[in-house]
């Protein structure tokens, strides 16, 4: 399947779970291959394998937590900005709370 991702295209190979669990063989060759598969649920995408290279398993782990952290800021960036930002008082107030300093 062809992956549409900001004005990059890729080809990605989809797996089910069945297919994970009735021909793990082919997927595993795939994925060091490719270097990335993704696994679905119920035509749902739910689950990406990254194929590690050698010795640089604590890197590939910061580097995708990095971008999960990223996703959540973009995505709270995006509310933020749909409902209104806070002024710089309700941010005070806020900290305050927080600190129970009320």
């Amino acid at each position: 399947m062809l992956l549409r991702i900001e004005n990059e295209v890729k080809e990605m190979n989809f797996y089910t779970v069945r297919d994970l669990r009735t021909t793990p063989k082919s997927i595993w060759e795939d994925l060091a291959a490719d270097g990335e598969a993704v696994i679905t649920n119920n035509g749902k995408p739910t689950a990406l394998l990254i194929d590690i290279a050698d010795g640089s398993f604590e890197e590939t782990v910061k580097a995708v937590r990095q971008a999960k952290a990223m996703i959540a800021f973009n995505s709270m960036r995006t509310k933020a900005a749909k409902s209104g930002y806070m002024s710089e008082e309700e941010i005070e107030a806020e900290i305050n709370a927080a600190r129970g300093e009320v």
